[in-house]
């Protein structure tokens, strides 16, 4: 497999921010704050037994603790109110699941490509394959699931109001899953399409 597609799921394919890219966080500031505390404690508690000087340590840590929840209390009081990230993240979301995809399509075919050059053995092989075919499966359900519930909801209405259209071409009947014009059967239930034998 290429460093890549290793590197991409060891991470999650995840997208991760560069370094220096974000300013110190508040937690950043109180947890060095405990270690400056803690290590001024110890210097100034030079003399005392190694238990006293532990628990001084510790609480110092556990005031810096209390500082972080104090301020994470405080935040959303006084700061105007916090950009909605919704949006954003569903849309890294779908195109962060897009991208999983594609690499892990791509590690099965490299999978397939050194079994058959004789480079991996068909116990691993098989183990391997396993997991990256149940990965790319999960990731597909999720992007077919990940279309938005708007045409679940307004089908749900409609049922329960008594205008039962007639489906769209390529709609399954039974679950409403859009599906190729030419199937045969529904991708999500296995169902037989209408008009389709």
């Amino acid at each position: 497999m290429s460093s890549e597609t290793s590197t991409d799921s060891q991470f999650g394919g995840a997208d991760l921010p560069a370094a220096g890219s974000e300013s110190l966080q508040p937690w950043q500031l109180f947890t060095l704050a405990g270690l400056v505390g803690a290590t001024i404690t110890v210097f100034l508690s030079r003399g005392q037994s190694p238990a006293a000087v532990i628990l001084l340590s510790l609480a110092v840590f556990a005031a810096a603790a209390v500082g972080l929840a104090a301020l994470r209390t405080v935040m959303p009081l006084t700061s105007k109110a916090a950009p909605d990230r919704t949006q954003v993240l569903g849309g890294r979301t779908r195109a962060a699941l897009e991208r999983e995809k594609t690499l892990a399509l791509r590690a099965i075919k490299e999978l397939e490509f050194d079994r058959a050059m004789g480079k991996v053995s068909d116990r691993d092989f098989n183990e391997m394959s396993g997991r990256l075919r149940a990965r790319a499966a999960r990731l597909l359900r999720q992007l077919d699931a990940g279309a938005g519930y708007r045409s679940q909801i307004e089908r749900e209405i409609e049922r329960r109001l008594g205008k039962a259209p007639a489906p769209a071409a390529g709609v399954c009947a039974s679950c409403g899953t859009k599906n190729d014009a030419d199937a045969r059967f529904c991708k999500r239930c296995g169902k037989a399409m209408e008009g389709r034998s």
